[in-house]
């Protein structure tokens, strides 16, 4: 009996789109789908941050007011400079970062190793700058009471600025009146077993409220933006009442449970989405620096091809992508 074969034309490939599909390599593939797959990720985190803003529109904290701080110049307010800075220093890693392929693609191993470092000094740069900001928001500027209901109450009084009056922030201690009161924390010996009690706040709230009803000035502002685009800031008898009949924890700074600035969910949602993505620049700087170290020994001119740092250059540059979208999301919008 006769056997017909039929020739696809396909013998000795993958599939019918040929063993190389889009014309790239098994590794530089398999980049692209890690950064698919992770910017869904990231799509997944900033679509809860977009919800979660919009669902609290009226109580989420200004950017302008949370981010004033710049290394070296304390005390002077201003906004989003420092947080500018670190994005510019960002977008230029990605510059040296295309320098460093193309001179890859012309075999020139001199400008692979200069852009290269430049690269890292960048993304190190970077990284050290978002440990500050976590530091700064964390240990906070002025202090807030948070009230029973979990709102936050700010301090401040009325100032003229150039022939306008302005509403200025007053940092708490300031103003508290400190009680001559002791309290032992509970520590493990002297507690309940194996439990060490969190450090307590800086003041109570029968401090901050002698301090404001010692001093006419000061108001209080609330989290709820009216309609002006700014926080609302009550009356004195309304100030003095809210404290007393409301206020429940002195907070400074903010962390995963409360916030100084607003909303405990902004904190939660800084720390997460700027912290994995801070972890992706950090893992990307020391990969460039594995990737540095082989082109110093030369194994990729060995190899005859660069094709390595290209491959850490997509991952670089999905990186710097996602920043925009964070930086958009967290500090502008």
């Amino acid at each position: 009996m006769d056997s017909t074969v039929a020739s696809t034309g396909t013998e000795g490939k993958t599939w019918g789109g040929g063993n190389r599909p889009l014309g790239a390599s098994y590794g530089k593939l398999m980049m692209w789908f890690f950064i698919v797959s992770d910017a869904l990720t990231f799509s997944g985190f900033l679509a809860a941050y977009g919800f979660s803003r919009f669902k609290f529109i009226k109580e989420w904290p200004i950017a302008d007011e949370v981010f004033t701080h710049v290394p070296f110049l304390h005390g002077q307010e201003l906004p989003m400079i420092y947080v500018a800075f670190m994005t510019f220093i960002l977008i230029m890693s990605s510059v040296t970062m295309v320098l460093a392929v193309d001179a890859g693609h012309h075999m020139n191993k001199a400008k692979v190793t200069l852009y290269l470092f430049l690269t890292i000094i960048g993304g190190a740069i970077f990284v050290g700058s978002q440990a500050w900001e976590w530091a700064t928001f964390i240990n906070g500027d002025y202090g807030a009471v948070q009230t029973k209901g979990g709102n936050i109450l700010q301090f401040g009084e009325y100032v003229t600025v150039d022939g306008k009056e302005k509403f200025k922030r007053i940092s708490i201690e300031d103003f508290a009146i400190t009680e001559a009161t002791v309290r032992t924390e509970h520590e493990r010996k002297n507690g309940l077993w194996y439990v060490t009690e969190e450090a307590l706040p800086p003041y109570t709230v029968s401090e901050i409220y002698n301090g404001l009803e010692a001093n006419e000035n000061i108001l209080v502002r609330t989290q709820i933006i009216n309609d002006e685009g700014e926080k609302t800031i009550l009356s004195r008898e309304e100030s003095l009442k809210q404290i007393k009949d409301n206020g429940q924890l002195v907070v400074k700074g903010a962390n995963l449970r409360v916030n100084e600035y607003g909303t405990s969910l902004f904190a939660d949602f800084f720390f997460f989405i700027t912290g994995f993505h801070g972890f992706h620049v950090f893992s990307g700087v020391v990969i460039n620096i594995i990737i540095w170290f082989n082109v110093i020994l030369g194994t990729y001119e060995r190899r005859g091809s660069y094709e390595m740092v290209e491959k850490v250059g997509l991952y670089w540059h999905f990186v710097d992508l996602v920043w925009v979208f964070v930086f958009t999301f967290f500090y502008l919008v």
